[in-house]
């Protein structure tokens, strides 16, 4: 808990989540076989944080991973995926996407599935590597999305211009599509809607988009990109922007872009359908950019940083708390966002906070992680229940199963 933390704060906080039914008295029964409910210290439940290693350097012959993704399937399995890292590199390594899964609610997870798999071939013009995946999962049809870059002989540090595939100093957009909770996957390229002629690099922001469950946008996927744009000063800037679906990821738009220090970004609905965008700095200040969609993520406005978000320049995840709560309720206020809590440039202190009210203060925060944390996911996955993966020491990719009554304990 944050020092700063009042307790006027913290009671307050706890005191309308209580209102909402979360905690103690919203949990369901506890099924066979499962952990007890936490102990109560005074009456009051102290919640549950169980943690367990996901992926290691070293584990499985390998030598490095990286990047972690979350997703609950449509048959209810929990999907965790990250860069299988050869030669410890990013783009344009040979890396690969690797998935683990749980059939028990994220207690016990098997071993790696590929998704997809690069080419570690040393041959000049036959490497190819795939890295930074993010799910996006259709509720209404039962699909998953998984976005990842698509390298060739360049990254995002040293792309060109176009959105050719086939050039092989382009990066691009792959989009591998499972129509079974993610047992087998098909994959098609979205360079040409995500990568326009005036944009050298690109790449979809790991962790987890969202399909949208208000208003005229009504299951809508959105996935967020950051690209570096032609200026027309000579120069590049870094903006962010959607990629969205109408028609079940069939087809992808990209909506306009917005701002020219961006970098990886997440987005949650809010409860009443707007679209907010949360993002990493690409010039660190120590804050996170915001910035606010009313179509759906067509569009951006009211661009601004938020100066209670403390961040080192890293990966982080905004997530709505109660996905399925009914549009303009008090549950569908409750944000949860988990990242490195520290000023530039150390990543460290991750930290998961939580706001009661669509994210306009954020009032009270949990340590998860005192020591390293790099890239971090969270999304929830069930009543008060929540899955989060992060990257811990020597990049040791951590996954642990917590509840918000852990979040609103001391």
């Amino acid at each position: 808990m944050d020092a700063r933390m009042t307790r006027r704060g913290m009671l307050g906080t706890a005191a309308a989540l209580a209102a909402l039914g979360t905690g103690a008295a919203g949990a369901s029964a506890t099924p066979a076989g499962a952990a007890l409910p936490p102990v109560k210290d005074r009456g009051r439940r102290q919640g549950s944080y169980e943690e367990q290693v996901l992926a290691a350097p070293g584990d499985w012959g390998v030598a490095n991973f990286r990047i972690p993704a979350l997703a609950v399937a449509p048959n209810g399995d929990l999907l965790a995926a990250f860069d299988k890292r050869p030669v410890h590199g990013d783009a344009p390594a040979p890396n690969s996407i690797w998935q683990r899964r749980s059939t028990d609610g994220g207690r016990t997870w098997g071993e790696p599935e590929v998704v997809r798999a690069g080419n570690e071939s040393t041959v000049p013009g036959e490497k190819t590597g795939y890295s930074d995946p993010s799910y996006v999962v259709d509720v209404e049809n039962g699909t998953i999305f998984l976005f990842c870059v698509y390298s060739k002989d360049a990254g995002i540090w040293n792309g060109e211009y176009g959105n050719d595939d086939e050039d092989r100093m382009v990066t691009s957009a792959n989009l591998s599509v499972s129509h079974d909770s993610g047992l087998t996957w098909e994959h098609r390229s979205v360079t040409e809607v995500a990568k326009p002629e005036d944009c050298r690099a690109m790449f979809a922001s790991s962790g987890a988009g969202i399909q949208l469950r208000y208003g005229a946008h009504r299951g809508r996927l959105v996935q967020q990109y950051a690209g570096f744009f032609r200026n027309d000063a000579g120069g590049q800037d870094v903006s962010a922007y959607s990629l969205f679906s109408d028609d079940h990821g069939e087809t992808w738009q990209m909506g306009t872009r917005v701002g020219t220090q961006m970098d990886e970004n997440k987005v949650a609905e809010l409860s009443d359908g707007t679209l907010m965008m949360n993002s990493r700095e690409n010039v660190r200040t120590g804050r996170r950019w915001v910035a606010l969609s009313h179509d759906g993520g067509e569009t951006w406005e009211d661009l601004h940083r938020d100066p209670s978000l403390v961040d080192p320049g890293n990966n982080a995840q905004l997530s709505r708390a109660y996905p399925d709560a009914p549009q303009g309720s008090a549950k569908a206020k409750v944000l949860l966002f988990s990242h490195a809590d520290h000023v530039p440039n150390d990543r460290v202190n991750g930290t998961v906070e939580i706001s009661t009210d669509d994210g306009a203060s954020w009032e009270r925060k949990r340590v998860f992680a005192p020591g390293a944390c790099q890239y971090s996911v969270i999304i929830p996955v069930g009543r008060d229940e929540f899955l989060l993966a992060y990257e811990g020491e020597q990049e040791t990719i951590m996954i642990a199963r917590l509840d918000m009554d852990w979040i609103l304990s001391r």
